[in-house]
C-alpha cells in the first residue's frame, strides 16, 4: 500500500515526510482492516512531525481524523463486517485490565495508545484496529470527508462537554471558538442548552451567532450578562481561568480542554474559586464519541474543510501550519 512515512523529526517545511510503499497490514483475530477514505489533518500531527511532542516509533504513519470501510474482519470480530462505515480516532487502544479500564474511564489508562502517534494511523490506503475501539458510522449520512473533522475536535470537545454536567435549560459558557467550540455549541444546541460565546475574534463571533449562541462577546472587555452552570475554556492560555470562574455560579463546574497551559493565578479564593469544580479534560472514550457522532449525524453537524489529494498532504500540512488555509480544517481524501 501507499503510505506517508516519518521517520526523522524536522520542520514541516524541510518534508520529512514521505510517500512510499508501505506494507500492507493484516488483523489479527479481533481486529479489522480498513480502507481509508479520508483522514484529516490536525496540528498534534504537525507538532509529532516537528519535534514538539516525541516520536515513539519509526517509521511512523501520522493521521487520527480516520473515516473509512471494512475492508477485512478478523474471525472473532462480531460488530463489523466488509462493507461497514467505521471511524478511528485518537483513542486506539487500552490495556482493558487497569482500574481504569475497568471503571469506563480509560482515558486514563497508563497503556493508553494513540493512533498516529503510538501506532500506525490514517495517512495511509489501510489501517487496522481492533474492533472495540473502532467507531460505527452506521446511520451517518454525510460524506467521508466531513466526518473526519468530527474525529477529533469534535470528539475531544464532546467529552469536554460531557465533563461539564450540563443539563437541557441550563447555561453554558465557552470561551475560545474554533473548531472543537464549534461542535460543543452545535451538540449543546441540540440538547437544549444556552451557550454564551466568549472570543476576541470578529469571524469567530459571527460564527457563534450564526449558528445559534445565545450571546457573543468578549469577557475581558464586556459584562456577560448571566450567570453560567459551567464553562469550557479552549485557548491554552491559564490567564482566562479566573476571569472564567467567575462567571460561572456555585455549584458550577469549569473545564480546562487544552493539553498543555500557560501558569494559572487564582489571586481571590474565597470570591472567585470557593464552591465550583475546576477539571481537565484528559484523552478521550469511546462510548462519549459514539454519543457525539450520533448526535452530530441527527444534528447534521458539519465543519468548514478544504480538501486536498492524498499527493499533497505535505504541501497541505505546511499550510495548515502557516494559517493559509480560511477553512477550520483541512482532510485528504485518500479512496472514494
Amino acid at each position: 500500500m501507499k503510505a506517508w512515512i516519518l521517520e526523522k523529526q524536522s520542520k514541516i517545511e524541510d518534508k520529512p515526510i514521505k510517500l512510499e510503499d508501505a506494507p500492507l497490514p493484516h488483523p489479527d483475530e479481533q481486529e479489522i482492516r480498513v480502507r481509508v477514505q479520508a483522514c484529516g489533518i490536525c496540528r498534534t500531527d504537525i507538532h509529532i512531525v516537528e519535534g514538539d511532542l516525541p516520536l515513539k516509533k519509526s517509521p511512523l504513519i501520522l493521521g487520527h481524523e480516520i473515516v473509512g470501510v471494512v475492508e477485512e474482519a478478523g474471525k472473532r470480530v462480531k460488530n463489523f463486517r466488509p462493507g461497514c462505515r467505521v471511524g478511528i480516532s485518537w483513542l486506539h487502544s487500552t490495556c482493558g485490565e487497569c482500574k481504569y479500564c475497568l471503571s469506563g474511564k480509560e482515558n486514563y489508562c497508563p497503556n493508553f495508545q494513540c493512533t498516529g502517534w503510538d501506532v500506525d494511523g490514517g495517512f495511509a490506503e489501510y489501517v487496522t484496529i481492533k474492533e472495540d475501539f473502532a467507531l460505527s458510522l452506521q446511520g451517518i449520512n454525510m460524506e467521508p470527508e466531513d466526518i473526519a473533522p468530527l474525529m477529533c475536535p469534535g470528539i475531544a470537545g464532546y467529552c469536554a462537554f460531557k465533563l461539564t454536567e450540563t443539563k437541557k435549560g441550563d447555561k453554558l459558557g465557552l470561551f475560545g471558538f474554533g473548531p472543537t467550540a464549534y461542535c460543543v455549541l452545535n451538540a449543546a444546541n441540540h440538547l437544549g442548552i444556552d451557550v454564551y460565546v466568549s472570543t476576541r475574534s470578529s469571524r469567530h463571533k459571527e460564527e457563534a451567532k450564526k449558528n445559534g449562541a445565545v450571546w457573543v462577546g468578549n469577557v475581558l472587555e464586556e459584562e456577560l450578562p448571566v450567570s453560567l452552570d459551567s464553562a469550557i475554556i479552549f485557548p491554552p492560555a491559564g490567564v482566562l481561568v479566573e476571569p472564567a470562574i467567575t462567571k460561572v455560579g456555585r455549584g458550577g463546574i469549569l473545564v480546562l480542554a487544552p493539553v498543555s497551559m500557560s501558569p494559572i493565578e487564582i489571586r481571590n479564593y474565597s470570591e472567585n474559586l470557593w464552591g465550583r469544580d475546576v477539571r481537565t479534560l484528559y484523552n478521550v472514550k469511546k462510548n462519549e464519541g459514539e454519543e457525539f457522532l450520533r448526535i452530530a449525524g441527527k444534528a447534521n453537524i458539519r465543519m468548514g474543510r478544504r480538501v486536498f489529494s492524498f499527493e499533497e498532504l505535505q504541501d497541505a500540512m505546511i499550510q495548515v501550519k502557516s494559517g493559509k488555509i480560511k477553512e477550520p480544517n483541512a482532510v485528504i481524501k485518500i479512496a472514494k
